[in-house]
């Protein structure tokens, strides 16, 4: 089989060199010319453990391909996935579908005959068929499909993600559709991974619900952390003894800073606008959105109460600045709050991230950024830990005394042992714990 995967993305690259894994002939398209030619030095736009080899791999063996010419491409594919950013609309919230209707129309002018046109990227209820609009009327001519396939990688772990996921998510009223889709995703077939076949409309709507929902329990587990630090109960505890019952579930029940990424924060307010605009608001929803906004301001202000008060003229070593570990997205991250408030403040930052200092020095040139955990740590008045990448977990709680100028460990993801600090002489204060 032969697909063009629109847009070299985090989502088009990922899953182009994925399906060139499956065995399938892959050429990803994109405008960006320097990513392009990166992509054909094989140096990766993205950090994502694994891709790097994968990508590679599948070059190497003549599989997978880049470009910037849709044309040629189109005319010999099976499939066309459009695979390009939808980020929030500026002004009013809602996603930005411009990127997806202009690859429909070029989609248009390069078929040759029958397509499947799938959408990956995350769009929502009523794009499919609006797209399918567009490439109608530019095509009387000539017949295709439109295919919704949600994509539920997760930064850090999506090659996985992809190759062993908890279900495959495919929306058509099309039976030849079906069955190019089937081919694509007969590896998986194999290994019985659950597929559920639904309308376009379903298959978006289900994307936009199982990211909000995961929104609202990350966000429901934050607003009982703030409950248990005032009545003295433990957060963990909690979580565990709500999570192990099987209709709840302990994944995503780790209380922190409050969600970031490409996904939950622009997903969850556009799910809210399509919601407003059909006529059936989702309260729930837009009570997440608010309430993890004002979780990023209560976490500045917990870092200036645990400095005594105020941190004008003090120095925070900041350890990790990406939204999550084991990626180099900076797209929402708490980082992007907390920091620029401490800064307003009065404090002086200094940051180590393991990826993310490129992007965030672009985000945040005020920020002073090291080259190592203890360069960030050294002299300062207190440390600010915002992502759990491993390497910050084994930090020594005596070294990391030695080289603070004030023993204060601010700890956002509840990293640290409580008890290993307070033994270490340092003024500990982690999230929803005693």
């Amino acid at each position: 089989m032969k697909v063009v995967m629109i847009g070299a993305g985090y989502v088009g690259l990922v899953s182009g060199a994925c399906f060139s894994e499956f065995g399938v002939d892959v050429v990803c398209v994109d405008k960006d010319e320097g990513r392009i030619g990166e992509l054909r030095e094989g140096r990766m736009p993205i950090f994502e453990p694994g891709l790097e080899n994968l990508v590679r791999g599948n070059v190497r063996d003549g599989r997978l391909s880049f470009t910037t010419e849709l044309a040629p491409t189109v005319a010999k594919a099976d499939a066309v996935f459009i695979a390009v950013g939808t980020p929030s609309r500026r002004g009013d919230g809602h996603a930005d579908l411009s990127h997806v209707y202009q690859a429909a129309r070029e989609i248009a002018a390069a078929m040759t005959g029958y397509l499947t046109v799938v959408t990956k990227s995350t769009v929502p209820v009523g794009t499919g068929r609006e797209v399918g609009r567009i490439i109608a009327e530019a095509r009387p001519d000539l017949k295709f499909d439109m295919v919704s396939n949600p994509e539920f990688l997760r930064e850090g772990s999506a090659i996985n993600d992809f190759m062993r996921p908890d279900r495959i998510v495919i929306g058509t009223q099309s039976e030849q559709a079906r069955e190019v889709m089937r081919r694509l995703y007969r590896p998986l077939y194999l290994i019985e991974t659950p597929i559920v076949f639904t309308d376009l409309e379903t298959s978006e709507l289900i994307k936009y619900a199982a990211n909000s929902f995961l929104a609202a329990k990350i966000t429901f587990i934050n607003e009982i952390a703030d409950l248990c630090e005032r009545v003295g109960a433990d957060v963990h505890d909690v979580a565990r003894g709500i999570g192990l019952d099987g209709r709840i579930g302990r994944k995503f029940l780790h209380p922190g800073p409050g969600y970031g990424g490409s996904c939950f924060p622009k997903d969850t307010l556009a799910l809210v606008k399509t919601a407003q605009d059909a006529g059936a608001p989702l309260s729930i929803i837009e009570a997440v959105v608010s309430a993890n906004e004002r979780r990023k301001e209560r976490m500045a202000e917990a870092v200036v109460r645990a400095c005594g008060g105020t941190v004008r003229s003090k120095r925070i070593a900041v350890l990790g600045l990406t939204f999550k570990p084991n990626t180099d997205d900076m797209r929402d991250s708490p980082s992007l709050a907390i920091l620029p408030a401490l800064r307003a403040a009065g404090a002086e930052l200094a940051a180590f991230d393991p990826e993310g200092m490129e992007e965030a020095r672009k985000l945040m040139p005020e920020v002073v950024y090291c080259g190592s955990a203890e360069e960030a740590m050294s002299g300062a008045d207190a440390l600010l830990l915002l992502t759990e990448w491993n390497e910050f977990r084994a930090l020594d709680p005596q070294r990391i005394k030695a080289l603070l100028r004030s023993p204060v460990v601010i700890d956002l993801r509840n990293v640290y042992n409580p008890a290993d600090m307070r033994a270490a002489g340092i003024h500990y204060a982690s999230v929803g714990r005693p």
